[in-house]
């Protein structure tokens, strides 16, 4: 977990958003996203850019749980057991991304953005990201687990400065 965290601004996001672009279009993958606290703002960060629809398939919103599972095919049990902001959700969530949405590579989010909503263990700013990729005809994932400061704006922004960052790390 990461404890030092700048906001991003919307240039940020802008210059972000164009490397994530080039990066995959280098490796001729497109992207997809599943979001949850960011409302579809990874979305709106890359269709942004020009020409991003040669690299960006599109995206969910499943803000509730009953659409995690029915578009992402989210467990159930996974929700039971450990929450709707959990590793295993988030992972879910993007392997569902990938198979319902196709393209090459996948983010998800899924967090406590507030200002309400936080929980012993899970407060406000808590934030998990998955991430899926084919990677020889199999899908791999990593996830990843941050606790953001900040008002709601400023833990969305810094949500979605996360997930594609770690776009640019996936081996492909």
């Amino acid at each position: 977990m990461n404890t030092t965290h700048a906001v991003a601004g919307d240039a940020d996001l802008q210059r972000l958003a164009i490397r994530v672009g080039a990066h995959l279009m280098e490796s001729e993958r497109r992207l997809v996203s599943a979001e949850s606290c960011t409302g579809g703002w990874i979305g709106k960060a890359v269709t942004d850019i020009a020409g991003s629809s040669n690299w960006y398939l599109g995206g969910l919103i499943s803000y509730s749980n009953q659409l995690k599972q029915s578009l992402l095919g989210v467990l159930h049990s996974s929700l039971v057991e450990h929450g709707a902001v959990s590793e295993a959700v988030a992972r879910e969530m993007s392997i569902g991304a990938l198979e319902t949405l196709g393209g090459q590579v996948a983010v998800a989010v899924t967090g406590i953005a507030g200002p309400g909503g936080g929980l012993v263990g899970k407060p406000v700013g808590t934030v998990w990201f998955g991430w899926a990729w084919y990677q020889g005809g199999e899908i791999e994932t990593r996830v990843a687990m941050e606790v953001f400061p900040g008002d709601r704006e400023a833990i969305r922004r810094q949500t979605v400065a996360r997930a594609l960052g770690e776009v640019l790390l996936l081996e492909g």
